[in-house]
């Protein structure tokens, strides 16, 4: 019972004290905004990464643009540059040509199979 009296005590000390009020108060208010709020420091941080990823994703796109515009004043300039874009990427020939495709690609070879009939 002294052990329950003793912390009955502590409390209204800590109650009564108006400084240690003012500490609890200021500490839970910067937990709540600092980590807890959805407006908060820890989603800013969060944020704020997002936005450089996307930023670079921006930049990459821009310079995929840039090319893709020059390929294209390089097609109405020149009509042996759609020549041979036509050849390589979309594998069209000439009437009097053979194509071969190679491919790089590291598949397995599929075994040979031999259809039995009974």
């Amino acid at each position: 019972m002294k052990v329950f009296s003793n912390i009955k005590t502590f409390l209204l000390r800590v109650w009564r004290s108006m400084f240690l009020k003012y500490a609890v108060v200021c500490i839970a208010g910067v937990l709540i905004v600092g980590f807890l709020d959805e407006n908060s420091v820890w989603s800013h941080l969060k944020n704020m990464q997002r936005i450089s990823e996307l930023t670079e994703e921006t930049q990459k796109y821009n310079a995929d643009y840039q090319r893709d515009q020059a390929q294209i004043r390089e097609l109405d300039k020149n009509p042996k540059a759609m020549e041979k874009i036509a050849r390589e990427r979309y594998f069209m020939k000439a009437d009097d040509e053979d194509i071969f495709v190679l491919s790089d690609d590291d598949r397995e070879a599929k075994p040979l199979t031999h259809a039995t009939t009974e």
